[in-house]
């Protein structure tokens, strides 16, 4: 068994189902490497109907999970991250980190970054975790239910586009999510040209 074969996970998804995709979606947010979005694939192509329902089960699992990474940065991540970094870089990040956590944690969510370093590092910077777990279910929420309505609409023979080009538009849809945050801010700020 290899544990890092996506199709390892694939033949899991199919095997247990809802209760297997909860599991990958939950542990993938703390440290594991493949994204639940290989086992939601599998399953809305074997059962379109039920796509929000597994795009559901993701989002609350990933964000729950999301939770548990928070606290392990939160009870270890400082010390561990001032003894490699420094403490006037932890400082830095945690200043950047705190003016923009909001757009950080739903990029994170969003996008095909990894979204454990984001959750771990929200621990480490202690920053709010009412934040995190409301902007992981808005960003993971979109992802999921993105994924999830085009194969209930669409269903399984939409795999394929999924597979090879989602993660690219989620990059974009993300970059331009940061290009109209900033302008608003600076907007805000009457800092625009």
């Amino acid at each position: 068994m290899d544990f890092l074969n996506p199709s390892f996970w694939q033949e899991f998804a199919l095997k247990y189902g809802a209760l297997g995709l909860a599991f990958n979606s939950f542990i993938e947010a703390i440290f594991f490497p493949i994204p639940p979005d290989v086992l939601l694939i599998t399953l809305c192509a074997a059962n379109p109907k039920s796509a929000f329902f597994y795009a559901a089960v993701t989002t609350l699992f990933s964000t729950l999970g999301g939770i548990v990474g928070y606290f392990i940065g939160y009870k270890g991540g400082k010390p561990l991250a001032v003894k490699f970094f420094g403490e006037e870089k932890v400082n830095r990040v945690h200043r950047l980190f705190e003016a923009y956590e909001s757009m950080i944690i739903l990029t994170a969510g969003f996008t095909p970054l990894p979204y454990k370093l984001f959750t771990i590092t929200s621990g480490v910077l202690y920053a709010s975790l009412s934040k995190l777990i409301l902007f992981s279910i808005i960003g993971r929420g979109l992802r999921f239910f993105a994924e999830a309505a085009l194969f209930y609409f669409y269903g399984k023979e939409i795999t394929d586009f999924v597979q090879h080009n989602l993660n690219l538009i989620f990059t974009i849809s993300g970059i331009l999510l940061i290009v109209a945050f900033i302008i608003y801010r600076r907007a805000k700020k009457g800092t625009l040209p």
